[in-house]
């Protein structure tokens, strides 16, 4: 016997339901609303309305005779449902139809002379409407009702209990016709590709692996932080493959209703078996593959979510890789995830997409860059540089930003300046015209950018300076002092932290060496050099007083009232706290005192730079270059 197609029996069921609805509302609409209002009268109120003159017109039959009367003059008809319907709907029409049936064997031959007697319109016959009922009864309303019925079978393309049944998955699939993305559209990752060639080669030649009785993994997770290319990486592996992709996010799993997502979960495996060999990639696993257990073991959560995840579980556990299946899910928080989605047979094989060093980032440029008419002037190897700690989606974002600047400016390729100006609007936001610095302000914000730059090109471990500018961008940068890196750093020394703090308190120590006070601009570098400070301190060794240890705070329940509660709870002693604050000032207090020195015996490069800053508004280039080493200060002066 052949198998029946998949929900095929639901189709009918749901088809059948449909019927029985649209019977059940072409009656109501037949016998409650379309049908007219009429009367039946005797012969004997016939007359009496005829002589009274509250008689219109009527039709002649030899059965029956049927008119209309005057507004008000015909008695109601009985209350029955489509009258109570009206007066719900608030229709207060009188009734004017009425039918009178003629007396079998009387002579009537006086009604034709009464009639015109009392100037009543006439007629030998009853016009009938059965063309008119059939058409606004039945042919419309049914036609109404088949549009809709094929409306909802089309919209979700595949049968009508889709459009009603929430069990149904929301996944989308691309065959291989659709699939053109590969790995030659995919840079910057090169590790993470190298671990999925294997995937792709057993999906080409399962037999190559199964004749040596080895076992391709089942799942494998996507896991790195957002925009750095884990959904592209799993459709170029379904690319190379050459193999249907299926996709979608981990919350079109869950609905408010318990249950819905296990259903979903079971319909997607079941239509990607029938199509394998093939690749189910979930995204945003982590919407539903949270840790069911808190840190310590107390069980609760989302009861749907729950289900769910249980469901994928048992679905992993039921197939078999051999078929061709391979399930990949991606997140940007792996810690979250439940213990049972990590263990071997499930998503066994993690691998790692992180954001692209500066080699990687410019083969992302570069990749991105093909559509892109580029001006002579464009180097993507600065860009890169430019850009340290940038996902492929930023920077697919400031190539999409630089060419969008040079159409505004209707140049006919895109320059230097467009991507200059590009990673400024990313990295610190629009540019604010409109915002007006009185004479004070704009040179306390000179001396502050200037005062960045000189320490930056005074110690030994900082980036090199690449611009100044004193124009503001976004919510609350009045300036900003950008330096680029000459190498990818993966490790730093004490000295190199002590250097990069001596960097941020440079603008609050120009202030007070030109001013001998300080503003509220230098915030936001007070907060990251005490950052820096404390996790020398704290986290990294780095203070003689406290040693080797490391300190920090753990995630704990407590229970406190009726509910418990998460809140975190320090490893350490009062004692060992007052020792981190005092190291921690320590270590401020004598960066903040080798700056000062460092500004006290530059103090005339800094006063010079800050007022051609304040003349251009922009330093950078060779022009930046000089005023930081000193050069023409007789010039400036």
């Amino acid at each position: 016997m052949a198998r029946m197609k998949p929900h095929l029996s639901q189709r009918i069921q749901f088809s059948l339901a449909y019927l029985m609805v649209a019977v059940v509302v072409l009656s109501f609409l037949q016998s409650w609303l379309l049908a007219p209002r009429s009367v039946d009268i005797p012969m004997s109120k016939f007359l009496e309305l005829l002589r009274v003159d509250t008689i219109e017109k009527v039709a002649l039959s030899e059965r029956e005779i049927r008119g209309l009367a005057k507004p008000g003059t015909l008695p109601s008809p009985p209350g029955g449902t489509g009258d109570q319907l009206r007066r719900w709907l608030g229709s207060n029409e009188d009734v004017r139809m009425f039918s009178v049936t003629r007396i079998p064997g009387v002579d009537e031959a006086w009604l034709v002379p009464e009639l015109e007697k009392h100037k009543v319109e006439f007629a030998g016959r009853i016009e009938t409407t059965f063309w008119k009922d059939l058409l606004f009864g039945w042919v419309i309303p049914l036609a109404v009702m088949v549009g809709i019925w094929m409306f909802l079978m089309r919209r979700v393309g595949g049968g009508p209990t889709q459009a009603l049944s929430f069990g149904r998955s929301k996944h989308k699939i691309f065959d291989r016709k659709e699939l053109k993305t590969t790995f030659n559209d995919v840079a910057g990752v090169d590790e993470a590709k190298a671990e999925l060639v294997e995937i792709v080669d057993f999906l080409k030649n399962p037999k190559k692996y199964q004749r040596l009785g080895g076992r391709i993994p089942k799942g494998v997770l996507l896991v790195g932080p957002p925009g750095t290319g884990k959904t592209l990486l799993a459709r170029a592996v379904a690319g190379e493959a050459d193999v249907p992709f299926f996709t979608l996010s981990g919350s079109e799993f869950v609905e408010m209703f318990v249950g819905v997502g296990a259903a979903r979960v079971r319909d997607l495996f079941e239509q990607a078996k029938d199509k394998a060999p093939c690749i189910i990639f979930i995204d945003e696993l982590d919407a539903i593959g949270k840790s069911r257990a808190g840190a310590t073991g107390f069980v609760g959560g989302h009861d749907e979510r729950e289900q769910t995840l249980n469901q994928l579980l048992a679905e992993m556990d039921g197939f078999d890789s051999s078929k061709g299946v391979i399930i990949m899910a991606a997140t940007n928080r792996p810690e979250v995830l439940d213990l049972a989605l990590l263990r071997p047979g499930r998503f066994d094989r993690q691998v790692v997409v992180d954001k692209p060093d500066l080699r990687g980032r410019e083969a992302i440029l570069r990749l991105h860059a093909r559509a892109v008419v580029l001006g002579p002037d464009v180097s993507l190897g600065v860009i890169a540089a430019r850009t340290p700690g940038f996902a492929g989606a930023d920077l697919a974002n400031i190539v999409n930003e630089a060419a969008l600047l040079a159409a505004r400016k209707e140049k006919n390729a895109v320059e230097m300046a467009d991507f200059e100006e590009a990673i400024d609007r990313v990295v610190a936001g629009h540019e604010k015209k409109n915002r007006v610095l009185s004479d004070k302000e704009r040179d306390i914000v000179a001396h502050h950018e200037m005062g960045h730059a000189i320490v930056a090109s005074s110690v030994e471990h900082a980036d090199p300076v690449h611009k100044v500018t004193i124009i503001p961008r976004g919510i609350a940068a009045l300036g900003m002092t950008y330096q680029l890196p000459t190498e990818e750093r993966f490790l730093m020394t004490r000295r190199e932290l002590e250097d990069r703090i001596a960097v941020l308190l440079g603008g609050r120590v120009a202030e007070e060496v030109v001013y001998g006070e300080v503003s509220t601009g230098a915030h936001n570098d007070l907060e990251r050099a005490t950052e820096f400070a404390r996790l020398m301190v704290m986290k990294y060794g780095m203070s003689e007083r406290l040693g080797l240890s490391t300190y920090g705070e753990t995630g704990s329940l407590f229970l406190r009232g009726p509910r418990p509660s998460w809140g975190s709870e320090r490893e350490y002693s009062e004692e060992t706290a007052r020792v981190i604050d005092e190291e921690v000032r320590a270590i401020l207090d004598r960066t903040h005192d080798r700056v000062r020195s460092i500004l006290g015996t530059k103090k005339a490069v800094l006063v010079a730079a800050a007022t051609e800053l304040k003349r251009t508004e922009t330093l950078e280039g060779d022009r930046l270059r000089q005023l930081l080493a000193g050069e023409g200060l007789e010039t400036e002066r």
